[in-house]
């Protein structure tokens, strides 16, 4: 990807290269609540959690999540996950959980398939959105890659820790995947 001339990337070519910025600034994980600006907010370049990949990769190419769900949510509240005992919106944190995107990504996004097969292979392209579920229970997400492993499984970017572009997209049990903006037919 890196070859290819910037003016020729596409909207997931953009994806990509923002959340493999995460990569080269060596994010730490940071899950922690903060107050942030509103739209366009962010919380420390160096910090960030799983979604914040997602975040800063889809800003990358032009679409600042926190504002997305955030208007979504102020009119369809009832519609999100209503885990955390809020009565209304809240920009700071909503597009930071898993929960809330892949709600969003459910209504906006284009869902595929979240097996990996070798019928499935061709659906996983770089940039898509992928979400697990950690044996805790937790949710984690990431961006696939264009780079794949040796058997052509793509590797994807993610911050459980550190930020980093590994071969882990079937280490836990796989319960979403999308294009976001949906491709066009």
């Amino acid at each position: 990807m890196e070859q290819k001339d910037p003016q020729e990337w596409d909207v997931y070519d953009k994806i990509l290269m923002g959340a493999r910025n995460e990569v080269k600034n060596r994010t730490r994980y940071d899950a922690s609540y903060q107050a942030i600006a509103y739209p366009n907010g962010d919380v420390d370049p160096d910090r960030g959690a799983c979604t914040d990949v997602v975040i800063r990769a889809l800003r990358h190419a032009g679409y600042d999540l926190q504002q997305l769900i955030h208007e979504d949510m102020k009119e369809n509240f009832s519609l999100y996950p209503q885990l955390w005992g809020l009565n209304a919106p809240d920009p700071n944190i909503d597009h930071r959980r898993t929960q809330n995107q892949i709600c969003f990504l459910e209504r906006f996004g284009q869902a595929l398939p979240i097996e990996v097969t070798e019928e499935t292979l061709p659906a996983w392209k770089h940039g898509d959105l992928v979400y697990w579920r950690f044996p805790n229970g937790q949710q984690h997400t990431g961006v696939i890659s264009d780079r794949t492993n040796s058997r052509g499984i793509p590797l994807v970017i993610h911050n459980n820790g550190l930020a980093r572009e590994e071969d882990c997209l079937l280490r836990w049990p796989i319960i979403g995947h999308y294009r976001f903006p949906p491709e066009s037919p």
